[in-house]
């Protein structure tokens, strides 16, 4: 019986947040003085993901991917990845990263079985990047990227998060990554998710505009690429495609197909809101394989019809729980 919630969308894909500690500190991601990292014993040990990821499956998710904080500080990241690849059912098993750690673990995590890579790069202005990063080397992340494109077969994104409004040279110097290489390059709209709330960034007609300036015009790409919700172009003469994802602009919540696993094992079933179901609480309680595939089936029936961020104006008259308040190194945004 498929996982669908009570909208009727059929859940298969479910994100799974490693850590919440990383080697950067972005500044939409986390404020200047950090954040206080999880205790390492509140957080779920690779048998639990395993554990969780199975009975997920036999439920109908056969898609996973890795993230954080940063997956790749995590002690045996490809270990767990394999593990999970090995799980009846589990079709996919991908990575998101920041990609400075990339180069040292790709071949591990490609013959774990790797089926994907995400990497996370802003800007390709090594002085914008470190005031991004706060202490980053745009150089590490960029041979992330080329290690990755070392291996036929492995489908590699570079996901960018713009946020200044006039940086339309850097938009297109971010979109010609995929000119000679056979990569997708995807301008993703910031979430208000804790310290993201207090940035903003351009719309993607703005960015298309841009790109199409410089390009030419775009031929759309209709056929569905990966598991998340972005509409791609292909401008004449790429080898790659470049997608957007804007989802308070141009919401896809009606075809959403994602729950999240936070690093203490808290099931969310949507980005925006506070609340979920304590899994964590759950196993280590003694509950067995049926009382957590029930809790499961209940948190994704229950999944809300789509997020409605509000307003500045209206947020203190939310509910307390409402909104997400910590950031998304902790959530696995």
């Amino acid at each position: 019986m498929p996982l669908v919630d009570q909208y009727g969308r059929k859940i298969e894909y479910m994100r799974v947040s490693v850590t919440d500690r990383c080697n950067l500190r972005c500044i939409y991601c986390m404020p200047p003085e950090g954040v206080k990292s999880v205790p390492h014993n509140e957080i779920l040990t690779f048998d639990e993901i395993e554990r969780i990821a199975g009975i997920g499956a036999g439920l109908g998710i056969t898609r996973i991917r890795l993230t954080g904080g940063e997956p790749l500080v995590r002690r045996g990241l490809p270990v767990l990845l394999g593990r999970l690849k090995r799980i009846e059912g589990m079709e996919q098993v991908t990575l998101t990263t920041n990609g400075t750690l990339l180069k040292h673990q790709i071949s591990e995590l490609v013959s774990s079985g790797m089926d994907g890579v995400n990497i996370s790069i802003d800007t390709l202005n090594e002085e914008k990047y470190r005031k991004i990063t706060r202490t980053g080397r745009l150089g590490d992340a960029l041979e992330g990227v080329e290690a990755a494109l070392g291996f036929p077969g492995l489908h590699v994104k570079v996901n960018c998060v713009p946020l200044g409004e006039d940086e339309g040279e850097d938009w297109v110097r971010m979109a010609a990554l995929a000119k000679e290489r056979h990569l997708e390059v995807r301008f993703i709209e910031i979430m208000p998710v804790g310290t993201g709330r207090q940035y903003s960034g351009p719309g993607r007609e703005k960015i298309y505009e841009t790109l199409r300036a410089a390009f030419g015009e775009a031929e759309m790409y209709t056929e569905r690429l990966g598991n998340g919700p972005a509409d791609y172009v292909r401008f004449p003469g790429f080898a790659g495609r470049i997608g957007f994802i804007s989802a308070i602009s141009h919401p896809f919540c009606d075809t959403c197909n994602r729950v999240r696993l936070t690093p203490e094992g808290y099931l969310k079933t949507c980005l925006q809101y506070g609340t979920g179901t304590d899994l964590r609480k759950l196993i280590r309680a003694g509950a067995d394989d049926r009382e957590i595939e029930d809790a499961f089936r209940d948190a994704v029936y229950n999944k809300p019809a789509c997020h409605c961020f509000p307003d500045k104006d209206t947020e203190q008259e939310r509910p307390t729980g409402y909104l997400e308040t910590r950031n998304m190194s902790g959530i696995g945004g």
